[in-house]
């Protein structure tokens, strides 16, 4: 494990033990306290060299907000309706699928599961988990599915009006042999419709074309909440 992994674990851990003592201060458990558990009232010790500011940081870090709602508000099962090309030439592929959005870790993440068939290569299932970090002030998203072997990684950002979600999603190509960056925007069309469109280069001339489009309905007719 390289040093910046171990740095990264170890915060990790200690903030954990920080959050941990604050959750048992805030709600001691019936009986005896364990030891070294703070008392009744009793302010958690911070760790050493810590200011009560940077426990406010912690705590900001975990804590849900309006960016992790936007994403809530699109749970449900939709219906996709996707238009593939192979080349910025290249006739245009039709296939159905669904898409499945569940929210987890209390709203702060959700998963996406899609299901369908790609064309001429069989049917496809990908999975992805998307979030929204509070340090670095952007959406964060990874991706696998069973055509790859590689994890997509993505950052993006929403529009003011918040109807658009910009992605930059990076994986290795394996045409090109490079890592390649893949664009992505999610527009919301209505209460239970919207779009997802991919650009990226073609691997051979190296013009970014439009790769993908796909059209998604919410099945049941369920309202966001906006």
């Amino acid at each position: 494990m390289n040093r910046k992994k171990l740095f990264a674990l170890c915060l990790a851990l200690v903030g954990a033990g920080v959050i941990a003592s604050v959750a048992m201060a805030d709600e001691p458990a019936a009986g005896t306290p364990a030891a070294g558990a703070p008392a009744a009232g009793e302010q958690p010790q911070l760790p050493p060299g810590w200011t009560a500011e940077d426990m406010q940081k912690m705590m900001a870090a975990g804590t849900p907000g309006k960016e992790h709602a936007h994403l809530v508000e699109g749970a449900g099962k939709w219906k996709a309706e996707t238009t593939m090309w192979m080349a910025p030439d290249g006739p245009p592929m039709k296939s159905a699928g669904t898409s499945t959005v569940t929210p987890m870790m209390d709203g702060r993440y959700v998963k996406v599961e899609m299901e369908g068939e790609m064309p001429g290569m069989g049917p496809y299932h990908g999975f992805g988990i998307y979030g929204y970090d509070n340090v670095a002030k952007e959406f964060v998203s990874i991706w696998v599915d069973n055509h790859s072997t590689g994890i997509m990684k993505g950052t993006g950002k929403l529009s003011d009006d918040g109807k658009k979600l910009a992605w930059d999603f990076k994986a290795h190509c394996p045409i090109a042999d490079k890592m390649v960056t893949m664009r992505e925007i999610e527009t919301i069309t209505g209460p239970n419709t919207k779009t997802l469109e991919m650009w990226g280069a073609d691997p051979k001339s190296g013009k970014e074309y439009k790769m993908m489009s796909i059209a998604l309905t919410r099945e049941g007719n369920a309202q966001a909440k906006r």
